[in-house]
């Protein structure tokens, strides 16, 4: 008989993190660096973690991605120096995230993009993700708040009021900063819509109060949780 599990009441910490590459995929490219920063939803932040790694043996810059680096001298200057090998710095990323005291969410705008590079860098080089499939996506939480269209859903069409005066460099700790504020806000919007929506939805019948959500036990649903 299965043991059943016990609700875990740990708040959930969101990781935002940033990546840049010099190509669209891992394995034929290389993940040129990357960062986290962990925050609570009041924008808290609790620490983080950045690194410029070494390219992987035999991978090349993509023509297209390379020729976009040309454009930013700078961010590629920052993002050269001081390199590590993927598998020391991974391993250490991946106990700083188990280390955070809360439940770890990653979040990116787009997690299709960010967490596809993280993943395949995580399982390789330290073997598991401390986040397993827990990956939230910036840019459709947008979608949902405002009705626009998902390819319409971009940085510059969200409301100026989740925006804070933070620097978008291609520097992957300033970008991880400015996307995890940004979230924080947009957070923030959800859940006074939630209290607004609340406020004037009818109680049911016999109730005096909403009732709170609960966890459940359940199988595991990510490579983290098996066992």
């Amino acid at each position: 008989m299965a043991k059943r599990q016990l609700p875990d009441t740990r708040p959930e910490i969101y990781v935002s993190t940033d990546v840049e590459t010099d190509g669209p995929i891992p394995g034929p490219h290389s993940m040129l660096s990357f960062a986290s920063v962990a925050m609570l939803a009041d924008k808290t932040v609790l620490g983080t973690f950045s690194a410029n790694l070494e390219t992987l043996p035999g991978a090349v810059g993509h023509p297209v991605q390379m020729k976009w680096w040309e454009t930013e001298p700078e961010a590629w200057a920052a993002c050269r120096r001081d390199l590590q090998p993927p598998e020391q710095a991974l391993v250490r990323y991946v106990e700083w995230v188990e280390a955070l005291p809360g439940k770890p969410v990653f979040v990116a705008f787009p997690a299709g993009f960010d967490f596809t590079w993280m993943f395949w860098y995580m399982m390789r080089f330290a073997g598991r993700s401390p986040f397993g499939w827990a990956a939230l996506d910036i840019k459709t939480l947008g979608f949902s708040l405002t009705g626009l269209r998902y390819r319409r859903t971009v940085k510059a069409a969200l409301p100026e009021a989740w925006i804070d005066p933070l620097p978008h460099t291609h520097v992957a700790l300033d970008d991880a900063l400015e996307q995890g504020a940004m979230f924080c806000n947009m957070l923030a919007a959800l859940r006074e819509r939630e209290a607004a929506l609340a406020a004037i939805a009818p109680a049911p019948a016999g109730s005096t109060s909403p009732a709170e959500p609960t966890e459940t036990s359940a199988p595991p649903d990510d490579l983290a949780q098996q066992g």
